[in-house]
């Protein structure tokens, strides 16, 4: 890794030196930064709606959530309204698609939770709607 990327992540984060040196240790976590660093340039990642059905917070079928390969939503990407339940459930996913990325290996490739949906079982179920996302790794989006 450039110590370059590992200054410029370290600055980005705040570390002072004594973290920096921590951060090193074991290695995966330079790593990771060095990895994901190449791969924000070129990927985002995608969430969109593919069902729903009486969701209150407005998500509809189409609409797409916009984050960076960090997990981090960016905000004129995504619904002005997004509901706290719902993107909840992007954490597994997003944490898969990083660990691929940081292990070099196809960041769509994984076989668990590609398809997410809201904790709501819906009205039928004592509940009151329900929203399921497709997550993907796409071209970047440019902010």
């Amino acid at each position: 890794m450039t110590n370059d990327v590992l200054r410029k992540y370290a600055k980005h984060v705040k570390y002072s030196d004594t973290e920096l040196q921590q951060f090193q240790e074991g290695g995966h976590r330079v790593r990771h930064v060095e990895r994901i660093s190449k791969a924000a340039l070129r990927w985002s990642i995608e969430a969109e709606v593919v069902r729903s059905r009486n969701c209150n917070s407005g998500h509809i079928e189409g609409q797409k959530l916009i984050m960076d390969i960090n997990g981090n939503l960016i905000s004129k990407y995504c619904p002005a309204k997004m509901c706290v339940y719902l993107i909840s459930q992007l954490t597994v996913p997003v944490a898969v698609i990083s660990e691929r990325f940081s292990e070099g290996l196809p960041p769509n490739d994984f076989h668990f939770m590609r398809y997410v949906r809201c904790p709501d079982a819906g009205v039928e179920c004592m509940g009151y709607g329900e929203v399921m996302l497709k997550v993907q790794v796409v071209p970047r989006i440019r902010d």
